[in-house]
């Protein structure tokens, strides 16, 4: 696949078979819908699929979200309780097991916020389970989280931090949370993605860090993320695309100048729009601007969904009078 960010697995599906023509062999793409909102899950079967899609072998599971969900209580208790359904089966512990939960990114940085947010709005019980036992429903499943930073201003590893709490409290399970980065506009901060294969904090912005998996930390990890950003170049591209479109519609001479012009090499093109754009505005990326309620309510739509799968023992509303 051609140089595009993104760290969606739907999206690197579609970019792959847009660009071969055909259905990718060792990648296997169910799709359903609970109500109004669509759920895709993409396999990575073998490593056949792997190569192509660039990315592990696993399973990543798709929610889109419908628009309203972040100015409507009702649709995102909907969509935490499908997150949730998604979560269960991966997130597979006995009630006496612990689940670590990680939030990452940067809490200074809006877009870049998502994982301490949802960390500040979690249903954290292990202190409790170990202090006052006997305070708490026996089928409250021990849970604990963390938001270790950023390499920037930690200068630690985000990995190396996760790891040493790993051999310190050893979890049976770890959960991240990051921000992602989209291939289209149209999905910034309206998809959730749920995958099994960990998570190499940073990538989707060109900055990537050390892994977090299971190979690296010999736990499960599961990874949930939210596309809050998408790159300049891509949108630059992107635009440039559907104005070119609009002008052989409308052209009623002149169309064979747009026609050669939209038949330019993909990669040449992007690799031209970024030349152009570096001088001025250097390694962009574009996020919309109500990012910070944005990133507030995804933050309690992603926290309550890991709150329900955890907590079996537990209702949404019950977790909510927790909560507050």
């Amino acid at each position: 696949m051609r140089n595009i960010r993104t760290d969606l697995a739907i999206e690197a599906k579609e970019i792959y078979q847009k660009e071969s023509g055909g259905r990718i062999s060792g990648v296997n793409v169910e799709e359903e819908n609970e109500g109004d909102i669509k759920v895709s899950r993409v396999r990575i079967l073998d490593e056949v699929g792997e190569r192509a899609m660039g990315k592990p072998i696993g399973t990543y599971v798709t929610i889109d979200i419908p628009e309203v969900t972040h100015y409507d209580s009702d649709t995102m208790d909907e969509v935490s309780e499908i997150m949730a359904k998604v979560l269960t089966p991966l997130a597979s512990l006995d009630k006496s097991m612990t689940a670590l939960v990680v939030g990452l990114g940067n809490s200074n940085i809006t877009p870049d916020a998502l994982g301490p947010k949802v960390i500040s709005k979690l249903m954290i019980t292990r202190h409790l389970k170990e202090l006052v036992p006997d305070s708490i429903d026996e089928d409250i499943r021990p849970v604990c989280g963390i938001s270790p930073g950023v390499l920037g201003t930690t200068g630690i590893e985000t990995g190396e931090i996760i790891k040493g709490v790993v051999e310190k409290i050893k979890p049976n399970l770890i959960i991240c949370i990051d921000a992602l980065a989209s291939r289209k506009m149209e999905r910034v901060n309206r998809t959730i993605q749920i995958g099994d294969t960990g998570i190499s904090p940073g990538s989707g912005v060109g900055n990537k860090r050390m892994e977090i998996s299971k190979r690296t930390l010999g736990i499960p990890v599961i990874a949930i993320g939210v596309p809050t950003v998408v790159d300049a170049a891509t949108m630059a591209n992107d635009t440039i695309d559907l104005a070119i479109d609009e002008m052989i519609k409308q052209s009623t001479n002149g169309g064979e100048f747009y026609n050669m012009l939209k038949s330019i090499d993909k990669n040449e093109k992007q690799r031209m729009i970024e030349e152009i754009l570096n001088p001025y505005i250097g390694n962009l990326m574009v996020t919309p601007k109500e990012v910070d309620l944005v990133i507030d309510s995804l933050s309690k739509v992603i926290a309550n969904g890991i709150n329900i799968a955890l907590q079996p023992a537990l209702g949404l509303e019950d977790i909510n009078r927790y909560m507050n």
